[in-house]
């Protein structure tokens, strides 16, 4: 049987209004349905006849489960079906087809909508002389060893076949004063046009005029800085280890601090067009100056409107994307992800950091109404705190105070030259390593049995 189109799609955009509004949908549903609502992506949401998971309930239920310490299907459609008040089968099918009905570009869209939204709500004074800051950098996910995974994010070069797991590239652009995701590209992590670089090349409409980027010493390319140059944007990034600078010629602004003039590359690169590299300009005037044992490369070259130790402070703030990649990988759980196709995979991904958008909207709002930093609320704080609002109902404004001075009430310290070894104190369980494939090795200790205990 088949189902008109497009009445199907008006009684949903219907559902979608009453939805929210009704009292006896969760804080999550609510802000979900808000989101939509102001950004028009619901007429975006693949029409439906009434199911048990309409594409907004599965999303929060998709949310729900990132969140929880126990991400796995069968917890969230317990949560679920515990919170109905007509409690349904406790099964995952219909959950898991759902998942895979929703669109993934619908989720990504929305938590690009939900990080620019809340960089433009930042007030002034949290941004540096009027203008917005934005931080790069990569990471990298594991995900389920299966033949789909592996064909989309092989796994590295280093390891035998069927002792890895798939591994995938994310590069990440972030809003500095309000720690919110901008945007995201994800692929393999070998192969032609797999670096960083060219994940980053695919999201440079993400910057405006008058931005400030800053980002590690693997980024301070010429294509990239020129690019970034042509578009307004101003650069603040470590220089790159093959280039070496030379502080006795240039234009001097001080001790080890001076302009210098780039000269455009002889070669062009493999991804580049010829018309690319022909558009570059021939040179281009980048100012260097020395911050301890590094060299800090960037194009705000009047020493008087960023003196240099604003220009040091400035580069020591790239440490907060650190900071946001160690929140969505340990706090929330993202560096192993569980979805076992890569659409799936890539989807998830989504949804993680749609999550922490909306962790990140509590925190920037708490955090003006209590007239303080972002950066010195604690994350992990505002997630616990999180997850027990989600799955209340929509909160009155005297509940939202409430919070928002929960919020708060822990003050995170600001160490910006702490140092610390990058190693771990607790020692692993002394296992071997699997070696050889889990049938084989299961094989050997049939015939041989367990290996003795590593002393």
């Amino acid at each position: 049987m088949t189902y008109p189109t497009a009445p199907l799609h008006q009684c949903q955009q219907r559902r979608v209004a009453h939805h929210a509004r009704r009292p006896d949908h969760t804080e999550l549903c609510a802000q979900l349905h808000a989101a939509f609502a102001s950004s028009d992506l619901d007429e975006t949401l693949p029409a439906c006849r009434h199911r048990l998971f309409p594409p907004v309930a599965t999303l929060e239920t998709f949310i729900a489960q990132v969140l929880d310490a126990d991400a796995s299907c069968q917890q969230a459609v317990n949560r679920l079906m515990l919170n109905r008040q007509r409690p349904g089968s406790v099964r995952t099918g219909a959950y898991c087809r759902a998942r895979q009905r929703l669109p993934g570009a619908v989720v990504a869209d929305l938590t690009r909508y939900l990080g620019r939204t809340l960089a433009e709500e930042v007030p002034s004074v949290w941004t540096w002389q009027g203008r917005p800051i934005k931080l790069i950098d990569g990471t990298t996910v594991s995900m389920p060893d299966t033949p789909e995974n592996q064909q989309r994010f092989p796994q590295q070069t280093s390891q035998k076949p069927g002792l890895g797991f798939p591994i995938a590239r994310l590069v990440a652009i972030m809003d500095l004063s309000s720690g919110a995701i901008l945007n995201a590209a994800m692929g393999p992590v070998k192969g032609k046009g797999t670096g960083e670089h060219a994940l980053l090349r695919e999201m440079l409409d993400t910057f405006a005029a008058g931005d400030i980027v800053i980002a590690d010493r693997y980024y301070p390319s010429y294509a990239l800085i020129a690019e970034l140059n042509a578009r307004g944007v101003d650069v603040v990034m470590r220089q790159h280890f093959g280039r070496q600078s030379d502080f006795q010629t240039g234009k001097r602004l001080g001790y080890k601090d001076h302009i210098a003039t780039w000269q455009k590359p002889k070669k062009r690169h493999e991804w580049m067009s010829q018309e690319a590299f022909d558009a570059l300009p021939d040179t281009l005037p980048v100012r260097e100056l020395a911050a301890g044992n590094m060299v800090i490369v960037t194009t705000l070259c009047s020493s008087r409107q960023a003196p240099r130790q604003q220009i040091q402070t400035l580069y020591k703030a790239r440490w907060q994307i650190e900071l946001s990649f160690r929140d969505i990988k340990t706090t929330l759980g993202m560096e192993v992800l569980r979805c076992k196709t890569p659409a799936m995979v890539e989807k998830e991904v989504w949804v993680y950091l749609l999550a922490y958008n909306l962790i990140r909207r509590v925190m920037a709002h708490s955090s003006e109404w209590a007239d303080r930093l972002p950066q010195h609320v604690s994350f992990k704080h505002t997630v616990q705190i999180f997850r027990q609002i989600a799955t209340r109902s929509p909160l009155t404004d005297e509940e939202r105070q409430r919070i928002m001075g929960q919020v708060t009430a822990i003050r995170v310290g600001q160490r910006p030259d702490r140092l610390e070894p990058r190693a771990i104190k607790r020692r692993p369980r002394p296992h071997r390593l699997l070696k050889t494939h889990r049938h084989q090795a299961r094989e050997q200790i049939r015939q041989q049995g367990h290996p003795k205990k590593l002393k």
